[in-house]
């Protein structure tokens, strides 16, 4: 995985085979993620780079069952967006939006998510990802349990406060995290001064 190649090395490589760029549409319905330029920037126009294999099309039954997320409705793909606010629930970037350092811009997609359950269960859900984060985050899965078991630790005020941030899909930073933010991007020097200020306060 991680080769890069053309759509002429792919011609040449499978000479028999008609409308290659169909071919590599239908593989992408079934599972198998293909990079172009558009989601790795390494990528020339005419590159693309192997991800991840899909269904194994070449196996009697494989070759017309399409993923969960190629299988959606265009009604439920719209329910899931708005669900998730529109952002990819990894970098929080939405759709359109240009990525920092760059003139790309985001294109959101559904994305199959593993997530770990209480009682060890792993199970598929859906959630809006860009086509970066997609690219990169191969493999990932969500732990839910883990959430959980740290919810359950929390003192009653910090479950409130939790919920205000669960409630408004927003984390509000306070003056001492802002603070602590700008600190520890200051040079050594300018850490001594505020270093020394606490001292003599």
């Amino acid at each position: 995985m991680g080769e890069v190649f053309t759509k002429t090395e792919l011609r040449d490589a499978f000479p028999e085979t008609s409308q290659i760029d169909r071919r590599m549409r239908d593989l992408r319905d079934r599972g198998w993620r293909i990079a172009t330029n558009r989601d790795d920037r390494t990528l020339t126009s005419s590159e693309h780079r192997f991800v991840e294999m899909g269904a194994e099309v070449w196996k009697p039954g494989q070759a017309k069952a399409k993923t969960p997320a190629a299988s959606i409705t265009a009604t439920q793909r719209r329910e899931i967006f708005e669900l998730d606010g529109h952002l990819c629930r990894v970098c929080g970037i939405a759709a359109g939006e240009a990525y920092e350092g760059g003139v790309e811009t985001a294109q959101l997609d559904v994305a199959r998510r593993d997530v770990l359950k209480p009682g060890a269960r792993v199970e598929v859900e859906m959630v809006t990802e860009c086509r970066r984060c997609r690219i990169g985050g191969r493999g990932n899965q969500a732990d839910l349990a883990r959430v959980l078991g740290l919810l359950s630790q929390m003192s009653h005020i910090e479950r409130a406060h939790f919920t205000q941030w669960v409630e408004s899909d927003q984390r509000d930073f306070s003056i001492m995290e802002q603070l602590w933010g700008e600190y520890r991007t200051l040079p050594s020097e300018a850490r001594k001064t505020v270093q020394n200020t606490l001292k003599a306060n």
